[in-house]
């Protein structure tokens, strides 16, 4: 197994099937997939630290996170932001990038994906980011399970990977 020490994933199109869903009063909702969740959370049992780190900044998010116990939520960071952040909390964690494993799906993405030790994407990524060298397309879709089967390979010691 890669020695991972804290696994990331974007939301929107990763944890979620990308679309966003607005109520007449002009409420935004979107659609988890559970077994996301509890990939986190069966990570973090086996001693990886866990977080999201997302382009979008909304309420809705940090409930999601708060429910799922994650140790790191980054909202708001685009243009660099996501890869800043990282930087930020290995060296809070004292590790080193290749230590990180993250999952994304669109050109936000991209420079975070470069970055890390293990990177992965959704099956329905886009192109620039299923043409990363050494990427990992998951076989499910966003909002499909894809963080959890990235998860799975992990903790399964790395033989599909």
């Amino acid at each position: 197994m890669k020695n991972i020490r804290l696994f990331l994933t974007d939301v929107d199109g990763t944890m979620t099937d990308g679309g966003m869903y607005y109520t007449a009063a002009g409420d935004v909702m979107k659609r988890f997939n559970a077994r996301d969740g509890m990939g986190l959370q069966i990570l973090q049992k086996s001693g990886i630290k866990t977080g999201i780190i997302t382009s979008e900044n909304t309420e809705l998010v940090t409930k999601r996170a708060e429910k799922l116990g994650v140790d790191f939520l980054v909202q708001g960071k685009r243009d660099g932001g996501k890869l800043s952040a990282v930087i930020e909390i290995c060296d809070q964690l004292g590790i080193a990038i290749d230590e990180v494993a993250y999952i994304g799906d669109d050109v936000n993405c991209i420079e975070l994906l470069k970055a890390v030790g293990l990177r992965a994407c959704p099956a329905d990524a886009v192109a620039s980011v299923k043409a990363i060298p050494a990427i990992h397309t998951m076989s499910l879709k966003g909002g499909e399970g894809c963080v959890r089967e990235f998860s799975d390979m992990i903790l399964e010691g790395g033989d599909r990977l």
